[in-house]
């Protein structure tokens, strides 16, 4: 039996899916710390280092980070207890609101939570619970964190895109997905294709079409699936962007002049084309015969 007939001899095993979607579910939920508290942190740390760099006081001297301090409710600060915790299930407990206050909790959390659950088991479902299935949990999880950040900030942090860059490069040293030099192409490709259309359009408009966050993930994403997959993920994640930015335009009232982050097409685009990329593929490629 072949490496790769190893790795996704488990794909289709529904009990280790559920379970994988039961771990997704409880996954979720600390992606809603990242998704809350990453750019927090990034933003205190870029206004210690201003502050550090004009002689000036540190504004901020307390912890904060991903496990520090505990969760709490902004309106009242009453910390999040262990059964308040539970993904999805508390939330419909509580009906939305906090137990203290009563203040409306959103409606996010579980969604993310629920996605995250979902997506899970229809990883591990699709690619198994070899390396390759693992592997790609990582890859989901990164790719939903900066979904929702880049929603809420239009930032896609390094501190998730370069992981996931080096992350597809080495499960790629033993083709797990595709030879290493289809990934390394990949990534020097997917960086460079955007940062040409960036460039191009700057120099044509003078505005900023995207930022400097988009290549990297880009790059990451040909990281895992090397250069074959670009032009499906681009033809994708363009088709996605368009129809959501026309839906948002039209039924949201979104002004035509508000920037729309491109990220998270990218990242469904991405995930599509590690699930579907094959067919998807070869559909892409028919065109240009």
């Amino acid at each position: 039996m072949s490496q790769s007939t190893l790795l996704f001899a488990a794909a289709g095993d529904l009990p280790i899916a559920l379970i994988a979607g039961l771990f997704g579910l409880l996954f979720g939920s600390f992606l809603n710390v990242v998704i809350h508290r990453l750019p927090k942190m990034m933003q205190r740390e870029s206004d210690n280092y201003v502050a550090e760099e004009s002689g000036k006081p540190l504004p901020h001297t307390d912890r904060y980070n991903l496990m520090v301090p505990r969760s709490a409710c902004p309106h009242c600060k009453h910390q999040i207890t262990a059964l308040e915790n539970i993904p999805v299930v508390s939330y419909l407990v509580l009906r939305g609101r906090c137990s203290n206050c009563k203040a409306p909790i959103s409606a996010r959390y579980p969604a993310v939570e629920a996605l995250t659950g979902v997506l899970s088991a229809l990883v591990v479902w699709k690619l198994g619970s070899g390396w390759a299935g693992l592997a790609a949990l990582f890859f989901l999880y990164a790719l939903i964190a900066m979904t929702f950040i880049d929603f809420d900030t239009q930032l896609l942090p390094d501190d998730l895109t370069y992981p996931l860059l080096w992350a597809g490069l080495l499960m790629n040293v033993n083709g797990t997905y595709v030879p290493l030099q289809e990934a390394v192409i990949g990534a020097a490709a997917g960086y460079l294709v955007l940062w040409s259309i960036y460039w191009l359009f700057k120099l044509a408009t003078g505005k900023e079409g995207m930022g400097y966050g988009d290549f990297k993930l880009l790059a990451a994403l040909g990281a895992w699936m090397g250069w074959t997959m670009l032009p499906t993920i681009i033809l994708l994640s363009s088709v996605v962007g368009a129809v959501v930015g026309i839906a948002l335009i039209v039924f949201a009232k979104h002004g035509r002049n508000n920037p729309i982050p491109f990220g998270p097409y990218l990242a469904a685009a991405g995930l599509i084309a590690m699930l579907y990329g094959a067919p998807l593929s070869a559909f892409t490629l028919s065109f240009s015969r």
